[in-house]
């Protein structure tokens, strides 16, 4: 196999990192892409870091494991808790993660008062503290844990009442003090974008950054010389934790195009497959 045809490995704890991959196919259609998402035990963000770090070294491996060359942690939780635990533990592979958008927010903002949705997990990581602490002096942060709203968009309830009550209660105090940029610290929530805007009203800017995630991705695949060369459009491969059937059926309305679904089994700290791996890479080959 040319390096070049070697799968990017993208994993979050369920359908989250959906809005990352749909970026990723939007800028590199022809690169193939594996996708493992652990709804075994989404979502991340309520657990502990040391959980969170064990599944996400194990992903990875799993990932690597079927030959991928570059891997997405497109999940804010594990990137907050794991992600320099990755790069330290396997040192010859570059890893692009999830970092809270607050520094093109506080360059955005008019008014300097932005509102940040995202996990307990992102909230007390070092990461959100080094990053707004970098770039939003002088900006007041407000902050939402959005608590039920991943496991609203894990159930494919985009635009149900329940969702609605989830994001007014997190967003209408915001708006009271002020707001004028929303920045979305979950790889769940661009999915809600459209119910957002219709809270939030034209003058709020929602930052998702799944676009820039996607252009590391490029940049360093690029500089690496792995950049796949053919034209055409790369395969998809999706692992689940969780029901192979439910994440199927998520998949034509997350991401837009359909595809086919194995279920992945944690054993103890390890994760073991169905079948269907090498017929994977006899297409790609």
């Amino acid at each position: 196999m040319l390096p070049g045809h070697a799968p990017i490995g993208v994993f979050d704890s369920g359908v989250g990192g959906l809005s990352v991959l749909k970026e990723i196919r939007l800028q590199m259609p022809n690169e193939s892409v594996l996708y493992f998402g652990d709804q075994g035990h989404v979502p991340y963000g309520p657990r502990r870091v040391d959980e969170v770090r064990m599944f996400s070294e194990q992903i990875t491996r799993f990932l690597l494991g079927l030959r991928a060359k570059l891997i997405v942690v497109a999940c804010n939780a594990a990137s907050a808790a794991a992600l320099q635990y990755l790069r330290q533990i396997f040192p010859a592979i570059s890893f692009v993660g999830m970092e809270p958008a607050v520094k093109p927010a506080a360059e955005v903002t008019h008014n300097g008062v932005v509102g940040v949705l995202a996990t307990p997990a992102t909230f007390q990581g070092a990461l959100y503290a080094s990053v707004v602490g970098r770039f939003a002096s002088g900006v007041k942060i407000l902050q939402d844990t959005c608590p039920g709203l991943v496991g609203q968009i894990e159930n494919g309830e985009l635009d149900s009442d329940t969702t609605r009550e989830i994001l007014e209660k997190a967003l209408r105090p915001m708006l009271e003090q002020g707001i004028d940029t929303v920045v979305l610290g979950c790889t769940h929530y661009p999915f809600v974008i459209p119910m957002i805007k219709q809270i939030v009203g034209p003058e709020v800017r929602v930052i998702d950054p799944a676009p820039a995630v996607a252009r590391q991705a490029a940049r360093l695949l690029e500089m690496a010389g792995l950049r796949e060369k053919e034209n055409g459009t790369g395969l998809l491969r999706f692992y689940t934790s969780g029901e192979p059937a439910r994440f199927s059926q998520l998949l034509p309305t997350l991401l837009g195009e359909p595809g086919e679904v194995q279920q992945s089994i944690w054993s103890g700290k390890e994760i073991h497959s169905a079948a269907g791996v090498d017929r994977f890479y006899r297409q790609v080959e």
